[in-house]
């Protein structure tokens, strides 16, 4: 959705942008100047990582929560925060108990190693992971990205994920999959959120299944990784799954993007031979 909008730049300055113009990719000045602001804005993108939750929970060993899971000679937590570097998300705010943040910690610090922010915010008991999400409501001021601390996703499509949020004028984008191609889960189960969508369009947010519910094997799930604007701090209710996504899609603001590839849930030690088999 285009809007249009009256600015004042500098002559040398306008010189510059013209000279992007080509006539075929890019064919008048406002097209440049979208195509140089969109291309400063993808390179200092923001992402929340959720570790929520009671910290037990997330325990897998007596030395180990899910997000710090060794993966041969990396972590969980590793492959999640190169994956989101490599996909210009320079600021990161990382949400949880604080045994399991101090963990994180003492595997990647503040993050300038990797080039990138990290900021940790400690959640002393939030209900919920929409609960969770609004300790940073006066940290978020432009589209970012959330995804569960506890997946290795290397294999989904970020960039096209963030650029087809763009498309629409929906508060939130969310990963969507086949939900045959969700892995893990080998002791304890994986809870998937179905949706139903018409065309890109969420048009049913289901709750999460029950544990001992057949999966459909033509069904789709949210893949634990979505898209939003901070507009999504404002809607109530203490789940995103549960409250904020049927909510947002009962008013036509819930958007997917479908991925022909699935994340893989690191819900215990057996899990990890499955990242193994997909070669990551």
């Amino acid at each position: 959705m285009k809007e249009k909008v009256t600015i004042t730049i500098d002559k040398k300055i306008l010189r510059n942008v013209d000279a992007f113009i080509d006539r075929i990719y890019i064919r008048n000045r406002s097209q440049a100047i979208e195509y140089l602001l969109e291309k400063r804005m993808d390179e200092n993108k923001t992402a929340v990582i959720l570790a929520t939750g009671p910290s037990e929970n997330l325990r897998i060993s007596k030395d180990e929560f899910r997000p710090t899971a060794k993966i041969g000679k990396t972590t969980v937590i590793e492959l999640a925060i190169k994956n989101l570097r490599q996909n210009n998300f320079k600021k990161i705010f990382i949400i949880g108990e604080q045994p399991v943040l101090t963990s994180i910690f003492n595997l990647i610090g503040d993050g300038r190693r990797y080039g990138i922010s990290i900021r940790y915010i400690d959640e002393e008991n939030s209900p919920g992971t929409a609960d969770s999400l609004r300790l940073l409501k006066d940290e978020l001021k432009t589209t970012f990205l959330v995804v569960f601390s506890d997946i290795i996703f290397n294999k989904l499509d970020i960039e096209h994920l963030w650029k087809h949020h763009f498309k629409h004028k929906g508060t939130a984008t969310l990963m969507a999959t086949n939900s045959s191609l969700i892995k893990g889960g080998k002791i304890k189960p994986v809870m998937r959120s179905f949706i139903r969508i018409e065309g890109d369009t969420v048009i049913k947010a289901f709750e999460k299944q029950k544990a001992n519910k057949k999966v459909p094997e033509d069904s789709l799930s949210f893949s634990s990784l979505f898209i939003a604007e901070p507009e999504i701090l404002h809607y109530s209710g203490s789940s995103l799954e549960n409250d904020v996504f049927p909510l947002l899609s009962e008013k036509g603001f819930l958007f997917s993007y479908l991925s022909s590839e699935g994340e893989i849930h690191i819900h215990s030690k057996e899990d990890i031979s499955l990242v193994r088999l997909n070669s990551f």
